[in-house]
């Protein structure tokens, strides 16, 4: 992420990580402040055996397209909400990538750090059996949350 005030958001993704046993790392790394240590960590990532990279970041929003621009492993991006502009900048920053540099771009805010976290998971599933099928119950329990909803949704008799 760009910044620390990030992690409210991210560590939604952080969640889901977690959840599905996927290992990963939480790293400050703006692209702004500090482009050298940015381009580092983008250059070593797959060396390093990184499968993707779910970067979150605010206002500007360069950090997905800048990792995106040094590295060839995935760039799942993330537009983290700014107090003037509640995130559209930052979504506009994100999924303007130029034609041969892709960033995938997800929701503004914590939905959007969720589903990277998801969709890195389902990347993963591809080649993992265990993931597979911790993906599949997950999609059924949220499957059995929405029909439980009108249940709730019934008129009480009083």
């Amino acid at each position: 992420m760009g910044s620390s005030s990030d992690w409210d958001v991210m560590r939604h993704a952080a969640d889901i990580l977690t959840e599905f046993g996927v290992p990963f790392e939480a790293k400050v790394v703006s692209a702004h402040r500090m482009p050298d240590d940015m381009f580092a960590y983008a250059e070593a990532a797959r060396p390093r055996g990184l499968v993707a990279i779910i970067a979150g970041a605010g206002g500007a929003a360069h950090l997905p397209g800048m990792l995106a621009a040094k590295t060839t492993v995935p760039v799942l991006g993330v537009p983290v909400p700014s107090r003037h502009l509640q995130g559209v900048d930052s979504l506009h920053s994100i999924v303007q990538m130029p034609k041969g540099i892709p960033v995938a771009t997800f929701a503004i805010g914590t939905a959007g750090a969720g589903n990277a976290a998801l969709f890195a998971v389902a990347m993963l599933a591809q080649n993992d059996a265990r993931l597979r099928d911790a993906l599949d119950a997950f999609r059924a329990r949220q499957t059995e949350v929405a029909r439980n909803m009108t249940q709730d949704l019934s008129l009480d008799p009083k």
